[in-house]
C-alpha cells in the first residue's frame, strides 16, 4: 500500500497553508527558446527558510501529540531540513537539536542556530550525521523527524505540486530534484493523482546518482560515497518509502555534471535574478543542458532551494566568468628586463581586454634565467575577442597559453 495519497497532501495543505508560503511561479523566455518548451520555474527559494523543506516539516510537527511535543525533536541534514525542522519546532513551541555533517555550510549552520535550534556537528556526510541522530534520540527519547522517508514529510512536500497544476494545470512536464527522494515522492504522488499524463522526471547529480541501480535492482541501493556541491541531494541511501513512490509515479531519472549545475546556478543569478544552492538547480541543469527533451512541451523546473554559501557562489560565478569567455587567463614569457610586463599590459590594453590581476615569477626552473613567467587576468567580450587576443600576442611575439579560449 502507498505510503502517501492525494487526501494526504490535500491535508497536509490544509494544516501547513496559515505558515508555508504559495511560492512564484515565473515564466522563462530565455529557457523557453533555449528548450523549445514552454518553460515555467517553480522558486521554491523565495519559500521561508529559503528552501520547500519547511512544507514537510510543518506537517510532521503540526502532527505530534502533546507528549511528543514536550519530548521535543531531533534530526539530522545537511542543512536545508534542518532549518525547516528548526523553524517549525520554535513555531510550535518545541525543543529541537539538529545533527549537521561536521562540513556543513557556515551559512546554513548559522541559519539553523537562528531559527532557534541546538546544532551538533557530527559525521563527514549527511549518512553519518543521520547515525549520530537516530543514536541521541534513542538515547534521549525523543522525536526524530527524519527529513525524507516519513508520510507526513512527504505529503507536505507534496503540496508544492498542487500550487504547479493551479498556476499550470496543463503541464506536460516536471522536473524535480532527488537526494532522499521526499520531494519527488511527494509531488510525484500528487501530479499522477491530478494529472496522470503529466511526466515526472527525476533529477540528481552525477556525483550522488543512487536512484538508477536502485531501480535496477528494484530494491534500495546504497552508494558508498557521495561527492557534489549540490550539498542538499548529497545522500548516500534513499528511503525505502520514497523509493516505492519514485518506482510508482516517476517516469524518468536523469543525471547533471557539476558543470552544468554551476552553468545553471550562473545562469539563474544572471538572468532571472534568482539566487539557487546546487540542489535547487539541477532540474534546471537537466533542462538547459538538453538531459530531457521539452520541445513543444509545457514544463515546471522546480527550484527547490537557495541557500547557498557565498564562497561556493564566488567560485562558481568566476569559473563560470572563464567558461563563457568574459574571463581570461593568459600565461606567457616576457624578457626579464625594465618595462617588458609593461609593454605586454599596453597591448593588451589597446585590443581592449582590460587587466584585472597581474602575477610575475622569476624563479620558475622551467623558464630560462632571462626570462619571466607572467600571468596576466583580463575582461574580455567572449570567445572571439580571446582568440583575437592570442593572434595579436602571437603576432607580437608572445606565445600565450590562454584558459578560457574554446578554439
Amino acid at each position: 500500500m502507498p505510503a502517501i495519497g492525494l487526501d494526504d497532501i490535500e491535508a497536509a495543505r490544509q494544516t501547513i497553508q496559515d505558515t508555508v508560503r504559495n511560492t512564484p511561479m515565473k515564466r522563462s523566455t530565455t529557457l523557453s527558446k533555449l528548450t523549445g518548451g514552454d518553460i515555467h520555474l517553480k522558486l521554491e527559494n523565495f519559500q521561508r527558510t529559503g528552501s520547500f523543506k519547511v512544507r514537510g516539516a510543518m506537517n510532521k510537527l503540526r502532527s505530534l501529540d502533546r507528549q511528543e511535543k514536550a519530548a521535543g525533536v531531533v534530526c539530522a541534514s545537511a542543512g536545508n531540513h534542518a532549518q525547516g525542522v528548526a523553524f517549525a519546532a520554535t513555531r510550535e513551541g518545541v525543543a529541537c537539536d539538529v545533527f549537521m555533517p561536521s562540513d556543513a555550510t557556515l551559512a546554513k549552520v548559522v541559519a539553523t542556530r537562528g531559527y532557534g535550534a541546538t546544532v551538533h556537528l557530527r559525521g563527514l556526510d549527511y549518512q553519518e550525521a543521520y547515525e549520530y541522530a537516530r543514536a541521541y534520540q534513542e538515547e534521549q527519547g525523543k522525536v526524530f523527524v527524519h527529513a525524507f522517508d516519513d508520510p507526513r514529510i512527504m505529503a507536505g512536500q507534496g503540496t508544492l505540486a498542487l500550487e504547479v497544476l493551479e498556476e499550470v494545470p496543463d503541464l506536460d512536464v516536471i522536473l524535480v530534484p532527488i537526494g532522499g527522494g521526499g520531494l519527488i515522492g511527494g509531488v510525484a504522488t500528487a501530479i499522477k493523482a491530478l494529472r496522470p499524463a503529466c511526466r515526472v522526471v527525476g533529477v540528481q547529480a552525477a556525483g550522488a546518482s543512487s536512484v538508477a541501480e536502485s531501480l535496477n535492482k528494484g530494491r534500495v541501493v546504497p552508494l558508498d560515497e557521495v561527492h557534489t556541491m549540490a550539498d542538499g541531494i548529497a545522500c548516500r541511501r534513499l528511503g525505502d518509502l520514497t523509493f516505492e513512490a519514485i518506482q510508482a509515479h516517476v517516469d524518468e531519472v536523469v543525471t547533471v555534471s557539476e558543470a552544468e549545475i554551476a552553468s545553471s546556478i550562473l545562469y539563474l543569478l544572471e538572468r532571472a535574478k534568482v539566487g539557487a544552492e546546487g540542489a535547487g538547480a539541477v532540474a534546471l541543469a537537466a533542462a538547459m543542458h538538453g538531459h530531457v527533451d521539452l520541445e513543444g512541451k509545457k514544463t515546471c523546473v522546480v527550484v527547490s532551494g537557495g541557500n547557498i554559501d557565498m564562497t561556493l557562489m564566488s567560485r562558481i560565478i568566476d569559473r563560470g566568468l572563464v567558461t563563457e569567455g568574459r574571463v581570461a587567463v593568459l600565461e606567457t614569457e616576457v624578457p626579464d628586463r625594465p618595462g617588458a610586463i609593461a609593454h605586454l599590459l599596453a597591448l593588451l590594453g589597446e585590443h581592449k581586454a582590460n587587466v584585472l590581476d597581474v602575477r610575475h615569477d622569476r624563479h620558475r626552473l622551467d623558464v630560462p634565467l632571462h626570462r619571466t613567467h607572467v600571468e596576466v587576468h583580463v575582461e574580455t567580450r567572449g570567445h572571439d575577442h580571446i582568440e583575437e587576443l592570442r593572434r595579436v600576442l602571437r603576432e607580437s611575439g608572445y606565445e600565450a597559453d590562454v584558459q578560457g579560449h574554446t578554439a
